[in-house]
């Protein structure tokens, strides 16, 4: 059964993971210095939280697979959709090790899916620069929204 996967950039990681502790009624199930993990059933969610980008807020969100073969049929789902598939295979990424595709939505929100095979001792690879569909409701002109199209 696949999981969602919320991951949240905070400005201070023990005041957040105190937070989210008492509102989940659960320790993180990872705790590092800099991430901070929950997996949880209900919801059934695989929650992150970490203090390593400049913004607080969503940093992306994704569905983590369970086994290959729903890996493979999420996987054939966004290849269909209009937008670039980056797919990484054997990636370290939040202490773990996995497989997985990243891809962009209309609003330029990055989705990740994944299926991990085992823990790490190191935070990992950044996520990869995925190319951006220019909006035109978005970009034009380009000059007067600055920061509206991530690049």
């Amino acid at each position: 059964m696949k999981r969602m996967h919320v991951h949240v950039s905070v400005a201070n990681l023990q005041q957040s993971i105190n937070f989210y502790s008492t509102l989940f009624d659960a320790k993180p199930s990872v705790e590092k210095p800099d991430y901070a993990k929950w997996m949880l059933d209900d919801p059934r969610v695989n929650f992150a939280i970490s203090e390593r980008h400049d913004t607080a807020g969503i940093q992306h969100l994704g569905i983590q697979a369970e086994t290959e073969g729903e890996l493979a049929e999420i996987y054939g789902r966004l290849s269909r959709a209009e937008s670039p598939v980056i797919e990484e295979k054997a990636t370290t990424c939040c202490y773990a090790k996995s497989d997985k595709q990243w891809i962009n939505d209309p609003q330029g929100i990055a989705w990740e899916t994944f299926l991990t095979h085992g823990e790490a001792t190191v935070y990992g690879n950044e996520r990869p620069a995925i190319p951006v569909k220019e909006a035109a409701a978005c970009c034009e002109p380009k000059t007067s929204r600055a920061g509206c199209c991530p690049g």
